[in-house]
Parts: structure tokens; sequence; C-alpha cells
């Protein structure tokens, strides 16, 4: 059972939360202004590692959500960590997909880029994949670089509908190569970690929204934390009854969610 007034610190992932697309979804500006005034710590984690922290933050300004980059999370740049504290200096990666992943993984010297030959292949969102790309991909894994996904999420929604994301694209890899890859983002409590440290957060009084049940919810499940799930995304009502990923609380919308939380209190 949700237990809104003991909420301290919250999670909120982006696309098919704050908006789609370029649409920002009823209630969005309404909660980052209700955390800010009941003291509220909050960060955006998502798995779309297609932008950098700040081409997201530039983005949400440009809707009405003026979110400071220091709080925005992408799998990209959790991908960027683990990749680092995995891998030695020089370890040699290709990677498919936009500048957000590519500035994460490549911002220093620490790895280098690489083709046929790289030691590891990150796939994330690319919504410019060629059929080169993933041929480069695929060969790669088969010389034995291990391959790492920043995200499974197999559709990303946006106002036209829901679109291929990392996933989709894996899944062609996945049936190229016979390797399952490795997956950093949600899921994964890496993300739901690292923004809980950075916001001084505990588990007990975290609280995560969401739009997906096999990524928002199964990780804020894994993380340890309440998650709460809202139909304006991916996932609809009609999926909960199958799902093993089971949300605190259901809401149709942000809206509802601030009636709720404005009443807790």
């Amino acid at each position: 059972m949700l237990h809104l007034a003991s909420i301290r610190t919250l999670l909120i992932d982006i696309d098919g939360v704050l908006y789609r697309g370029k649409t920002v979804l009823p209630g969005a500006e309404q909660l980052i202004a209700f955390c800010q005034k009941h003291g509220i710590a909050f960060a955006c984690i998502t798995n779309n590692g297609s932008l950098t922290p700040q081409q997201y933050e530039q983005k949400l300004a440009a809707i009405g959500l003026h979110i400071p980059v220091k709080v925005i999370f992408t799998s990209a740049l959790v991908t960027g960590y683990y990749l680092r504290s995995t891998y030695p200096r020089g370890t040699s990666v290709y990677a498919i997909g936009m500048r957000g992943l590519h500035e994460a993984i490549f911002h220093d010297d620490a790895l280098v880029a690489g083709e046929r030959q790289a030691q590891v292949v990150v796939l994330g969102p690319d919504f410019e994949v060629t059929y080169e790309k993933l041929k480069i991909g695929c060969l790669a894994i088969r010389n034995g670089a291990d391959f790492i996904v920043t995200n499974p999420d197999r559709t990303l929604p946006t106002e036209e509908g829901l679109i291929p994301d990392a996933g989709a694209l894996a899944a062609a890899l996945e049936a190229a190569t016979d390797i399952t890859p490795l997956v950093i983002g949600k899921p994964q409590p890496a993300m739901f970690r690292l923004a809980m440290e950075h916001l001084q957060g505990q588990p007990a009084s975290t609280l995560v929204i969401g739009d997906r049940l096999e990524t928002d919810i199964a990780g804020a499940r894994n993380a340890g934390v309440q998650s709460l799930l809202v139909l304006t995304g991916v996932s609809q009502r009609s999926e909960l009854a199958s799902s093993p990923y089971q949300p605190d609380a259901v809401f149709d919308d942000l809206p509802a969610v601030l009636h709720a939380w404005h009443k807790a209190r």
C-alpha cells in the first residue's frame, strides 16, 4: 500500500510521465512545483539515453519544465559509469546510439572508439540506425566483444504513438549473434540507487513514478522502493492482472496523483 505522506524523495520517469515527444503532459508542471513547495527532493530517471542530460534540461525547459541537469539521470549516463568501473582504461567500444550515448562513453580518454575489433558493443536508442551499424556490431560480438544494452524498452511513447526503442534494435543483434546482452538501465537497480545517493534519499521514503510495468515498476521493486504507475504512457490497466510487476498504486494521470498527495498531507 502506498504511503504518500511519508515520501521525501521522488524519482520520476520522463517519457510517458512528464511528456510525450514534445508535448508536456497534464500535471507535470504542478508536480515539480509541489515537490519544490514541500521540500521533496526529486530527480528524473529515464531509460531513453538518446539525449545528454544537458539536452534533456533544454528540452524540458522548452516545454515549461525547469529541471536542473544535475538531477537528470539517463541509462546512457549509468552505462558510462558501468563501463569505467568494469573495464580497464583504453578498452575499445563500438557504440550504436545517439549523442547521449556517445558523450557518456567517450567524453574523456578512458575508453576508445572501435569497430569490428571492439572489445565491447554498446547499444542504445538510435533514431538514425542503419544496417551498416548493426552489421559492424554483429561482427564485433561474433568476434568475442561483450554485448551491452542501455535499456530493454522495445518501444518509446511519442505523439505519433509507440516507436521502436533500444530493445527492438537489441533483438535484431541478439537474433544475429545468439548472444543475450547485459542490460544496464531499468529494471536494473543501478539508476535508482545512483539517483537516491545523489539526493541523499532513503529507500523507505522514496517513490518512483513511471508508465511502464516491466522497467519502471520492476526496477523500483529491485531497488527496494515504492512505485506508482500512471496510465499516460505505455502500460495500461488491462495489463495489470497478468503482470508479475505490481505497483503500490495506479493513477490515470499526474493530476490524479497530485489530488491524492494533497489529501494525504
